[in-house]
């Protein structure tokens, strides 16, 4: 498995992967000092990476290996498929997945996504309309969706 670290308006940024696809793209969350450095098999990770931060990109074209249970696959899967710009609630993204009674486990499952923004579980918001927790900081989060929906007239939180 090898690691890249790459610096992003939100922090450093950890990427790990290997010849299999990306298993893990995260925000570090402590100030600790790393060096950017990135191995040749993660290179276009990074590139893809800098380019959501610049505004170029909406989606990733990334193999991705991210381990999980079978069941966190099926959300995060669901979870990649929410549009660049916009919002889905936990409660719209369990009637997606067929079960309902399933809110809590798939907020579980979208809380444990390894694959920050390239699976984009930011994009997950209360029923009604508010943030809610995020791995990564309500910061973060806000910041992220602000990012994907520019809007001169209003802020989305």
């Amino acid at each position: 498995m090898e690691t890249a670290y790459v610096n992003t308006p939100l922090g450093m940024a950890r990427i790990e992967g290997d010849e299999n696809g990306i298993a893990v793209v995260s925000i570090l969350n402590n100030e600790e000092e790393t060096a950017e450095l990135v191995p040749e098999i993660l290179e276009d990770a990074v590139y893809q990476l800098r380019e959501y931060f610049e505004g170029k990109r909406t989606d990733f074209d990334l193999p991705l290996n991210p381990e999980g249970t079978d069941f966190q696959k099926k959300v995060w899967k669901e979870l990649a498929e929410i549009p660049y710009g916009k919002t889905m609630s936990y409660l719209e993204l369990s009637k997606k997945l067929g079960d309902i009674k399933a809110i809590r486990a798939v907020a579980a499952a979208n809380g444990r996504n390894p694959l920050w923004i390239v699976v984009p579980c930011h994009r997950v918001i209360g029923s009604d309309g508010s943030l809610t927790g995020y791995a990564g900081g309500l910061w973060r989060k806000k910041w992220l969706l602000e990012h994907e929906n520019p809007s001169p007239q209003q802020s989305l939180f």
